[in-house]
């Protein structure tokens, strides 16, 4: 199966592959017209209106030697030999010029060695005189799609594509019963983009041999192109398992795969591995599909075993290396990179992959100099680019962005986040969506505003846009005309659309601690998710808002339901083992749920001050200030993370040091707006901070 191309693509390789069959022209050719005359003065004499007698036995000993000449050009490829085997054929012609069979053999030799020109007015000239010879059209047609296949696209390709199904539509006339013929002119038909008649005659290959695998997949494919995977999934389907191939299997992974149905793809490409071990597509679309389904370790057995089997293959060393990254394997990461980087000089997932690693290595600056590497070489002087250019300019952007604000240069992150606006709309999109987050994470209420506001002006029709600027007008106080805005974007009809939107609400809601309508948008938003991300989406989005009313119970149901569907969800690791070392419940198992949310992003500051929390709740002190430590000096302007770092120093009998971070909980508190802030915390820590303050003052007496 051709994997990851355009299915127009696929088909005009399977159409060009009857052509591919011909045995291979001559290393060298010439391109001469041969006269066979112009060495002989008594033949050359000869009168153009003199008609020479037949004579076949004359003939059949010239096409014997042609013959012979042929067999020499396939197997030395020697120019000579050809133009000494065209001559002979000439001189059986001279003998027997009513001879089709010899006509055709010339205009085969021409064909191969690849004077087409001859070839075709050779053809031309048999059908002319017979219009019902088929070998004659047949070649012809090949010739054509030669053509066609070394042409790039244009008036002059369209053309011979025209060409090619004139003869395959005559062919099919004349053996209507044949299949091969069915299947290449219905290949030649989605070519030219007329997928109905295509359909009509991959049907009638399918009549004419109803147990014809080629027949079957190709309706098939046909069917995805047309997006109705569904239809082509029953069509591959209707084929009984015992008389499955490989390559059917491989047909209806790639349908499921199309779907989005991971699991039954994984299920079908294991299939035609069982069938064929050695059919390395079938073990990339295997191992491609372990990994959309989020089997990570099974993917990684299978991208090794790809590489062990074929270590040039540049694709799966970079497929390895995005699946150690993502399992805390990062020096791995880095090797799988550097055995791609020679098989792929010029590409540009090699060193971004190299960034994304170096990143969560906390090797910051490493990073910082591969992407503005990149940057640098996608460069346009007059700032024009094209699609693909403008798409990977602005990942890397968003990238470089996203590092700065870890470092907490949120200036340099706005920066640069900015430069994803000039980029196409989609990118601008999110290019706003990233400056009002690093301006919120900086705590510029007013500037992430005002940024909200310009975006949802700029893209009155985004819903996400519309959303960030709602939410914002309600942390801001304005929570009516938040709400009202927010609410305004439902259209009732129970759609995708307004599912996102119910997830927006909830969360305002949350932030303003109104339970009810939080939980209640959470629901409807869950009953609205149909494929797998969205229910996992809406689970963890009903675990935060019920754990942050102490329903702990309901939150674990709701974060355990997240893992179970991604085990790899750091985010819902992480908040369960949170919750549970609050709490001061299973500790160890909290502890162990932390760690794994940490190696799969090493560099996250809320993780470490979770994994620090646990520590201390277990009264591992020394541990725990090591990564709340680590904790606060990633993210410096969390209250919480100040309160927990002032509980360890209280514990450990440092006072002073307890008193500093929590007056900076407090400073950051009151910098934050009211969603950010729970008032039952602050008050505690208040409370701390004041005997505190007392007690230092009475040491100085």
């Amino acid at each position: 199966m051709i994997r990851k191309t355009s299915f127009l693509a696929a088909a005009l390789l399977l159409a060009c592959s009857a052509f591919a069959q011909q045995p291979a022209a001559p290393a060298q050719r010439d391109n001469t017209v041969h006269d066979a005359n112009q060495n002989n003065p008594a033949k050359s004499a000869l009168s153009v209106n003199e008609k020479k007698p037949r004579d076949r036995a004359a003939a059949y000993y010239h096409y014997a030697l042609a013959h012979s000449y042929e067999e020499l050009v396939a197997l030395y490829g020697r120019s000579e030999y050809a133009s000494k085997a065209i001559e002979e054929y000439k001189l059986a012609i001279e003998n027997d010029p009513d001879s089709e069979f010899l006509n055709s053999g010339l205009a085969e030799l021409y064909a191969k060695t690849s004077r087409i020109k001859d070839a075709v007015l050779e053809a031309q000239s048999i059908i002319q005189k017979d219009p019902n010879n088929v070998d004659a059209r047949k070649l012809l047609g090949r010739i054509y799609l030669r053509s066609l296949g070394d042409m790039q696209a244009g008036a002059q390709s369209n053309e011979m594509l025209k060409l090619a199904i004139d003869q395959f539509e005559k062919i099919v006339q004349l053996e209507p019963n044949a299949v091969d013929n069915h299947l290449l002119l219905g290949r030649l038909y989605i070519v030219n983009k007329d997928l109905l008649k295509a359909e009509d005659q991959f049907k009638t290959a399918i009549r004419l041999q109803p147990d014809s695998e080629e027949a079957v997949t190709n309706l098939a494919y046909l069917y995805n192109e047309e997006g109705d995977q569904a239809r082509a999934a029953k069509t591959l389907n209707s084929v009984p398992d015992a008389e499955r191939s490989s390559k059917l299997y491989n047909a209806l992974g790639y349908t499921y795969e199309q779907q989005k149905d991971y699991k039954n793809a994984v299920g079908s490409y294991k299939k035609a591995v069982e069938i064929d071990a050695d059919n390395l597509d079938s073990k990339r679309g295997l191992a491609q599909n372990l990994l959309s389904d989020g089997q990570l370790e099974a993917a990684q057995v299978q991208y090794k075993a790809l590489v062990e089997a074929d270590p040039s293959d540049a694709g799966s060393w970079i497929k390895l290396a995005d699946i150690q990254r993502k399992l805390g394997q990062f020096d791995a990461a880095l090797e799988s990179l550097k055995k791609a980087q020679p098989l792929a000089p010029d590409s540009l997932e090699v060193p971004y992959n190299m960034a994304l690693v170096y990143d969560a290595q906390g090797r910051y600056d490493d990073a910082i100099t591969a992407l503005k590497g990149l940057l640098d070489k996608n460069a346009r002087p007059d700032g024009k680019y094209a699609e693909a250019e403008a798409n990977n300019r602005s990942v890397f952007l968003e990238r470089l962005g996203s590092i700065y604000r870890e470092v907490g240069k949120s200036q340099l992150a706005v920066d640069t986040f900015r430069q994803t606006l000039t980029l196409g709309d989609d990118n601008a999109i999110r290019g706003y969506q990233q400056i009002i987050d690093a301006l919120r994470e900086n705590k510029q209420w007013k500037e992430s505003t005002e940024v909200a506001k310009e975006a949802a002006a700029k893209f009155p029709k985004d819903r996400g846009l519309q959303l960030t600027l709602a939410g914002q007008l309600v942390d801001m106080g304005q929570v009516e005309q938040g709400i009202a805005k927010a609410k305004s974007l439902l259209k009732n009809d129970n759609s995708k659309e307004d599912r996102e939107v119910l997830v927006a609400i909830s969360n305002i809601y949350s932030r303003l601690k109104n339970w009810p309508q939080a939980e209640s948008y959470a629901e409807q938003a869950s009953k609205l998710s149909t494929t797998p991300d969205e229910k996992e989406y809406t689970d963890f989005v009903e675990g935060s808002v019920f754990e942050r009313q102490k329903k702990y119970d309901l939150a674990e149901e709701r974060f355990r339901r997240v893992l179970a569907a991604d085990p790899q969800n750091s985010m819902a690791l992480n908040y369960l083992g949170y919750m549970l070392a609050d709490r001061g419940v299973r500790l160890e198992e909290a502890t162990n749920l932390i760690k794994k949310a940490l190696e799969l992003d090493p560099q996250n500051g809320a993780y470490l001050d979770s994994l620090g929390w646990a520590y201390f709740k277990q009264g591992k002190y020394d541990l725990a200030e090591e990564y709340l430590r680590k904790a606060v000096a990633k993210i410096s302007n969390d209250a919480t993370l100040h309160e927990h770092l002032g509980d360890l120093y209280q514990k450990t009998g440092r006072l002073k040091l307890a008193a500093d971070h929590w007056a900076r909980a407090m400073e950051e508190w009151n910098k934050s707006v009211p969603g950010d802030i729970d008032n039952e915390d602050m008050a505690k820590v208040q409370k701390k901070l004041e005997g505190a303050r007392v007690r230092l003052a009475e040491k100085k007496q």
